[in-house]
């Protein structure tokens, strides 16, 4: 049992954020509301009654009607959900990309909370919190035990409060206690670095308010370092996606101007919509086109770009619409499969619905819901083989999921889910030590990004061992 619940905790190495999305914000069309179904609004009001009245304890009222909106909303599809004040507040941080805390990014090493790397100018960045630390304690509470979630929301805070970190640091054996005052943070959602003389690699790990301008910004600093840029590297690995419009502008650097990047289907006219490589289709405030400011070399350089079952939503639709108009090499794993588009629209000024309005199409016309982007070259995650793909979460895997006309059961893919499974269990239970969790993306034991680098110097790619493609499903009529 011990190793079973091992093994959950090491998926969370590979988990896709939990707002899967990709997301338009929409005022509420009061005018469009449709008539009630008089008997069921009824039963509903009676139901109220019974529990307000009946039942053992007093229950608050806003409560059970909060209940209900979400009850109803989350019988829909995985991805609609009603946001309360606190939801709806956490979740315009993560499109804003701004929160208050310590400022780390962070991962999870065994059974506790990993430094992947402090965010430049932060507190934990002035607090000389360095890559690879360990954090054993955050204030009185062991981190042990607890979910990344759990360890996230209690480094948050207020701003101008005070949060101590007790931090292992391996290469100097000690610990010791950092008090950090948390302030406002400005996620960086786009690293980059040149690799090697002519060849760069830039990372997206989410699609936010300032993902393009910060994209721009580091195309900028490649293009200054390596004016002769002979090849990238856009690397999308475990990008749970965010904003419609970023997607649509990412692509947009890439593609001829004017093309299609992606298409959307709904019951709404407003679903109904074709997004090309234009400024008009992603910006969503007017404004200047960040875009402008890239060099023209961008639309022809040799570009690889690298996914995996991670890989969702907006990221899909980049790795999708590059693929079909062959402008990239899409290399790594098949992708996780989200082909639907929520919007956000407000109930009030502290709360919102968000919901399913539209599947999303590829400009081939393909959708990828609960299917994915497969790629060009199949890559395991290490040169020894994949440790953690197989049992990865994709769209096809949730409950509830949109399909996809008529899904048949993958038997191949939950045969090999299952024999990762028990591999990972009897290594566990064999040894006392975790098993070594992935290298960081970017860092020299990248065996991915090794292989991205060969495709575009012309040298040997060590393809996949282990492809296991999920089965294409039939179309929708």
């Amino acid at each position: 049992m011990g190793a079973k619940l091992k093994v959950a905790g090491l998926l969370t190495l590979g988990a896709v954020a939990g707002a899967l999305t990709t997301i338009q914000f929409q005022a509420i069309a009061r005018g469009s509301q449709t008539a009630l179904p008089l008997e069921e609004m009824q039963q509903l009001a009676a139901v109220f009654g019974m529990v307000k009245n009946d039942y053992v304890e007093p229950v608050d009222e806003k409560k059970l009607i909060n209940d209900a909106i979400s009850g109803m909303v989350s019988g829909l599809d995985p991805h609609s959900q009603f946001f309360d004040k606190k939801s709806f507040k956490e979740f315009r941080e993560g499109t804003s990309g701004k929160f208050v805390g310590v400022g780390i990014e962070i991962g999870m090493e065994d059974g506790l909370v990993k430094v992947v790397s402090p965010i430049e100018g932060s507190p934990a960045f002035r607090a000389g919190l360095k890559s690879g630390d360990l954090i054993t304690k955050i204030d009185d509470t062991a981190v042990k035990g607890l979910s990344m979630d759990q360890a996230v929301k209690r480094m948050r805070g207020d701003p101008a409060t005070k949060v101590v970190l007790t931090v292992f640091r391996k290469s100097e054996s000690r610990s010791f206690p950092v008090t950090i005052v948390r302030e406002e943070i400005k996620v960086q959602s786009v690293r980059a670095k040149v690799l090697e003389p002519g060849y760069a690699w830039l990372r997206v790990s989410q699609f936010q308010d300032q993902t393009v301008n910060d994209f721009v910004r580091k195309l900028d600093e490649i293009y200054k370092q390596e004016p002769n840029l002979k090849g990238l590297v856009l690397d999308l690995r475990n990008d749970p996606g965010g904003l419609l419009e970023g997607a649509v502008a990412l692509s947009a650097a890439f593609l001829p101007a004017g093309v299609e990047v992606v298409s959307t289907n709904g019951q709404l006219a407003d679903s109904k919509a074709t997004y090309k490589a234009l400024p008009e289709d992603y910006l969503r405030r007017g404004g200047q086109d960040p875009l402008r400011k890239l060099p023209a070399a961008l639309k022809s350089v040799p570009l690889v770009v690298l996914v995996n079952e991670g890989s969702a939503s907006a990221s899909e639709i980049v790795a999708g619409a590059l693929q079909d108009h062959k402008r990239a090499v899409i290399m790594g794993a098949q992708t996780f499969g989200k082909g639907s588009v929520q919007t956000v629209r407000p109930l009030s000024p502290e709360t919102a619905l968000k919901i399913t309005t539209a599947r999303y199409y590829t400009p081939s016309g393909r959708s990828i819901q609960a299917k994915g982007i497969v790629p060009d070259i199949w890559l395991d995650e290490t040169a020894e083989g994949n440790v953690f793909a197989a049992l990865r979460t994709r769209e096809a895997d949730l409950e509830k999921h949109l399909n996809n006309g008529a899904e048949e059961k993958d038997e191949a893919r939950e045969k090999a889910r299952e024999e990762a499974r028990k591999k990972l269990e009897e290594q566990l239970a064999k040894s006392k030590d975790s098993i070594k969790p992935l290298p960081e993306f970017g860092s020299a034991e990248d065996f991915q990004l090794a292989q991205a680098l060969n495709k575009l110097r012309g040298k040997p790619v060590m393809v996949s061992k282990s492809v296991t493609e999920r089965k294409a499903e039939a179309k929708t009529e």
